[in-house]
Parts: C-alpha cells; structure tokens; sequence
C-alpha cells in the first residue's frame, strides 16, 4: 500500500515489550492498566512469543525474552518511556505501585498542564502516566519552559546561573 507520495503507508504502530516473565507481565498490565488481552500464541516450551493487549485505545505487545530479544533488566534498563494519558494519573499510579511498580518520578502536578509522574513497571520498562489539568497552547508551554530552566553561564553570558 503506498500513500499520494509513493512512499508506504503506515498501518499501525506499536510498542512491543519484552519481558523476563510474559504471564506475570500480562497479569500486571490487566490489574495496575486495565489491559484487556487480545490474544496470546506461545512457543513450544510455553513460553510468549507474542500477546497483545488493548489499553483504551490503544495497544500494546508482550513477548518473554529470549537469546534475540532481551528484556530491560539484562541491559541494564530502557531507554524508552511509555507515555500514557489517563484520567487519574493518581489512581494509575497507586494501581501500578500496587502491583509492584517503583517511582522513578512522584505524582505532582507539572508545569506544562499535566499531573504526571514517571514509574518503572517490575519488568523494567519506563511509565510516564499524566493527566490533563490545564489545557494551554504550545506558546504557553514553552514560555513556562523557559522559565522554569535558568540559562547557563558562557563565556558571552558569564552572569547566567
């Protein structure tokens, strides 16, 4: 399938979540996140080689490790942050702490308009749950950006703290 530019159309995209224990995950998700699996096929030896899980609108897969795909605690955390917008970022992350989740980020309200923080679920993959708490333009977000970041001292700014 190809788009008014010839180049492919995109169809969907998703993140795909290793883990070191597919059915602990699955189960953590549908409790803390109210995932709803879709569907789950396993290899031989029983262990997921792909389940995929309906978050509101959204999806998600999971997969057990294995020699090709690690899972974040073999390499020392991940990179990634799932960013995930709810409707009580407070309920969410007690959810998630429940279930075994550490905070990385405190629950507070931010000063581009969220209440957000940022938690790390117990198979090592990055959780930034917010809520809208104040719709602002893009303008308004960055001019609170600025502010809040104090410039850095230079050469040609030697007073910047």
């Amino acid at each position: 399938m190809t788009n008014a530019t010839d180049k492919p159309a995109f169809t969907r995209l998703y993140a795909r979540l290793v883990v070191s224990d597919g059915p602990r995950a699955i189960d953590f998700y549908r409790t803390a996140l109210g995932a709803e699996e879709i569907e789950r096929y396993t290899g031989p030896e029983g262990k997921i080689v792909h389940a995929m899980l309906r978050l509101g609108d959204a999806v998600i897969a999971v997969k057990d490790a294995d020699e090709n795909d690690p899972a974040p605690g073999s390499l020392g955390g991940s990179p990634v942050i799932m960013a995930l917008d709810v409707s009580d970022a407070d309920a969410v992350a007690e959810a998630m702490l429940h279930g075994g989740a550490s905070v990385v980020y405190p629950v507070a309200d931010q000063h581009y308009g969220q209440r957000g923080g940022r938690l790390a679920d117990p198979f090592g993959h990055l959780w930034m749950i917010s809520q809208t708490i104040e719709e602002l333009t893009p303008e308004e977000i960055q001019r609170r950006t600025t502010d809040l970041i104090p410039p850095k001292a230079s050469p040609g700014n030697p007073s910047a703290v």
